[in-house]
């Protein structure tokens, strides 16, 4: 029999007799990989989008706009369209600045583009439902759209007037909604607001009617679209005229404001949840130290090598870890749409990056290696007799500890035994207490900040779509990395009370209660759990100091230690019931398996 067959059938043989384990080894690097794969693409997917939607568009390279009024700003703009770098041109156009009412009293600032029944050279908006603008109709922006909940056959009003919606359409002259207004009815900074189309002549009466504040634009196609900060910097001062020029890069740039928030939040999330794995994988590969020493021991015994033995204790671990990336990297795939275009402003297909994949790949063997090197390299080291009788491993016997021990109760006693005689397995649950109070403390931070709505002075009934981008990216982390540290904590204690089994038999043998007994592995859990909280609440609070805005609104300290006393509180809750069936073990066919 080849190595390759036998090692197949081994970790075969493996899989099928831990099935628990491995699905949930296999679900924590599903879970740190999509979230992982989901920031790093963000960038990418967002710009990908741009281009897609420009290109469908046939969106300008440069929109040149003017907040100045009179009869020479539309031939300055029309001046621009002669220089040799323009292949094409629409416009000069209005826009007019008004106020959109729509279902329900729902409001918001709206500019008005005018544009023809006909498509032009450039700038065609695509319509995703209904129709193009006509006569008396008006068609909405996709992601204002879906923020007003309107679409064809709805009406709305604008600064008086009525229109029916008779289409909903994306373009990729303007940013994503809410930033429509790429300049203000004055020339100054923009508003939130969103944005429609009108026919010339439409707009045109709109204006004149409720007397509102009109700019002028002209959209251009250059013949190299790589030229146009050149193009800017060639016509900066127009006859005196001001103007502003957005190109298309800064479009591209401005879809990522809405997303500035959410990719630290995911790729941060995803390493505090490879954290979370790792742990998890870790705690058990060290319950199955043990099993796996004697695993070699028979390996050696009937001549295998120390490879194939290595490679036989961490292919296991590797298959599952790889299965967990390509499921996470589907799961990411799916997710990506609804995270990295939150406004519906733009249209195409969602890839992830070819930066994610590797990235992931990488985590996902790093989870499995880091997971398992330790219990690898002792099972190898170990000699094949020692192996075959491998059992518990014996504390060193220190006279002045025992000395101390005997004044303290026998519940903190056997606590503090459990927690000296695995300190590795200590620092990991308080690693992981302390992963899930950062994470808590960046929601509690996030929920403090004000709420500032889209509109004119903060005033729209329309939701703060950034903010509560942000907040639904950072909740859907913080359930994903509670579930973890609740699985992790569950893991770690019903890990702790099997490889303690002898001990906790024998500390029942001699007088301690089964009530004693579930106490203490109580203890052994809360003491890391309490040292990670304490630990948590100062990284949390300089996390959230690191990544938080200039005016950010900082939680309450009451909040902080609240977010600590909690985790503690679930933690004591979550190890109740393993450490109570651990206890009801009984005590006689312990001591006589291991005697045996």
């Amino acid at each position: 029999m080849s190595s390759l067959v036998l090692v197949a059938r081994l970790v075969r043989a493996d899989l099928r007799r831990h099935r628990v384990q491995g699905v949930l080894l296999l679900l924590a690097v599903a879970v740190a990989t999509a979230t992982l794969a989901v920031g790093v693409s963000l960038p990418g997917v967002s710009d990908s989008l741009y281009a897609q939607t420009r290109a469908a568009t046939a969106g300008p390279d440069v929109v040149v706009l003017s907040g100045e009024s009179g009869p020479a700003v539309a031939p300055a703009l029309a001046s621009l369209t002669e220089d040799p770098r323009v292949v094409a041109h629409r416009g000069p156009y209005r826009i007019v600045y008004g106020e959109l009412s729509a279902r329900d009293g729902v409001k918001s600032p709206v500019v008005v583009h005018a544009i023809d029944e006909r498509p032009a050279a450039v700038e065609r908006p695509v319509v995703t439902s209904g129709e193009w603008v006509r006569p008396g109709g008006l068609v909405l922006e996709r992601g204002f759209a879906t923020a007003l909940e309107a679409g064809p056959g709805d009406r709305v009003t604008i600064a008086g007037r009525t229109y029916p919606v008779v289409g909903v359409a994306v373009t990729a002259a303007t940013s994503i909604y809410p930033w429509a207004a790429q300049i203000g009815p004055g020339g100054g900074p923009s508003d939130y607001s969103g944005l429609a189309w009108l026919t010339t002549s439409d707009a045109r009466a709109l204006a004149e009617a409720r007397d509102l504040k009109v700019t002028t634009a002209v959209d251009l196609k250059l013949r190299d679209p790589a030229t146009a900060d050149t193009f800017r910097d060639a016509h900066h001062e127009l006859d005196a005229v001001r103007v502003n020029f957005h190109s298309w890069r800064f479009k591209a740039q401005q879809d990522m404001v809405i997303l500035r928030n959410s990719q630290p939040i995911l790729v941060l999330g995803g390493w505090l949840l490879d954290l979370l794995a790792v742990t998890g994988v870790a705690a058990l590969a060290a319950g199955r130290t043990a099993e796996q020493t004697r695993r070699a021991g028979l390996l050696k015994a009937v001549g295998a090598t120390p490879g194939v033995i290595a490679t036989v204790l961490l292919t296991e671990y590797l298959v599952l870890a790889v299965a967990g990336n390509v499921l996470g990297l589907v799961a990411a795939r799916l997710a990506m749409p609804a995270i990295a275009s939150p406004t519906a402003s733009r249209i195409g297909d969602v890839t992830l990056t070819g930066s994610a994949v590797v990235a992931t790949a990488v985590l996902a063997v790093v989870v499995a290696v880091l997971s398992t090197l330790r219990p690898t390299l002792h099972a190898l080291r170990t000699a094949t007799v020692t192996a075959l009788g491998a059992g518990v491993r014996r504390p060193r016997h220190r006279p002045w500890l025992t000395a101390l021990s005997t004044l303290l109760p026998t519940p903190l006693l056997l606590g503090l035994r459990l927690t000296a005689r695995r300190p590795g397995r200590a620092v990991l649950q308080a690693c992981a207490t302390a992963v899930t109070v950062i994470t808590l403390i960046a929601l509690l931070a996030l929920q403090a900040q004000h709420d500032r709505g889209y509109g004119l002075n903060g005033s729209s009934a329309l939701p703060n779509l950034r903010g509560e981008h942000d907040r639904q990216v950072l909740l859907a982390v913080t359930v994903l990395i509670v579930v973890l540290a609740v699985v992790n904590t569950l893991i770690l204690t019903w890990t702790t009370a099997m490889d303690a089994r002898l001990n906790l038999a024998i500390a029942q043998a001699v007088g301690a209660t089964p009530g004693q007994v579930a106490a203490g592995l109580s203890v052994a859990q809360l003491l890391p759990a309490v040292s990670g909280a304490l630990a948590g609440v100062p990284l949390g609070a300089f996390m959230n100091l690191l990544f938080s805005a200039r005016n950010a609104v900082a939680p309450p300290a009451w909040g902080l230690f609240a977010v600590a006393a909690a985790a503690v509180v679930v933690t004591a809750a979550l190890v109740a019931l393993p450490a109570r069936l651990a206890a009801r073990r009984p005590v006689a066919p312990t001591l006589s398996a291991e005697a045996a």
